[in-house]
């Protein structure tokens, strides 16, 4: 039976990945650590770790991702983010298995009307794009067998995010103030999850950058106004622009990822944003 290695284990995508996880336990043995139980920043850590499970697939779903934060902890944000991504290349390339690594759109500086390709120039704007960069560099220089899947606008039922803030908002206020001209895909962590779970269990796998997301290109303010729609929430939404919302950290303008080859080369097909988006508020409001 083949082992999984999940990384990072209550973070929203390795919960999400713990769902379903009993779906697959007649094939894989499933290991989860957590920064309790593997920090990944200590090299010395990791290698016992792999040297004991002896892995056939680690999933890496930690990461410092505290995007205006990083602009003040540099160095803990590539601790995580490049460090500790090459301690685990490092690992995996030393015991034979494959690393699945996710990174995010935050590597590209959304000076752009078009998608980006998995070939595109990056340019990260920001600490947490360059430290995720780096790790993707770190991981395929050490490892030549590591797939990285980025991501982007990441939200589930569990811990917090997106719209789970929106939610707990449209609870408290009575009109709210939204970012509408920043583009990017929102992305039900489960849906990645379950792309994970199709890779791993890819007879014919191929390495290298691939793109993931729900589709298609939004705002953040379209996005606030379908959790609206979909809580039946009566809350007023405005309109606001990036200067009117000043953060420590700049973001993309538009960050928009082409999926196609993921669809081409292992047949996932994404889905669309608002389809996962009705999903996952149909389970938070339950």
């Amino acid at each position: 039976m083949k082992k999984i290695v999940v990384i990072g284990s209550n973070g929203q995508l390795g919960n999400c990945i713990k769902k379903i996880a009993p779906d697959f336990e007649s094939d894989y043995e499933f290991i989860f650590t957590d920064s309790q139980t593997l920090d990944v920043t200590n090299e010395g850590q990791v290698e016992a770790f792999f040297y004991d499970s002896k892995p056939d697939f680690c999933i890496n779903a930690s990461a410092y991702t505290a995007v205006d934060l990083a602009e003040k902890e540099k160095e803990k944000a590539f601790a995580v983010n490049a460090d500790g991504v090459a301690y685990l290349a490092q690992a995996c390339y030393d015991h034979k298995a494959v690393l699945i690594h996710v990174s995010t759109d935050y590597v590209f500086d959304g000076e752009t009307n078009l998608c980006y390709s998995e070939d595109d120039f990056t340019n990260p704007i920001g600490v947490y794009g360059e430290s995720k960069l780096k790790g993707e560099e770190l991981a395929m220089e050490i490892n030549p067998k590591t797939i990285i899947l980025r991501t982007s606008w990441l939200y589930s039922e569990f811990n917090k995010n997106f719209v789970k803030t929106m939610l707990n908002l449209f609870s408290q206020k009575d009109e709210l103030g939204i970012v509408a001209d920043q583009f990017g895909q929102p992305t039900n962590a489960n849906d990645l999850a379950e792309a994970i779970m199709d890779i791993v269990r890819n007879p014919q796998l191929n390495f290298g950058i691939f793109h993931f997301s729900n589709y298609p290109e939004t705002t953040w303010y379209e996005f606030a106004k379908k959790i609206a729609e979909f809580s039946k929430s009566s809350i007023k939404l405005n309109s606001l622009t990036t200067e009117q919302y000043p953060t420590p950290a700049k973001r993309p303008k538009r960050s928009t990822m082409c999926l196609d080859k993921i669809e081409e080369v292992y047949k996932i097909e994404p889905k669309h944003w608002e389809n996962s988006l009705e999903e996952c508020v149909n389970i938070l409001l339950q």
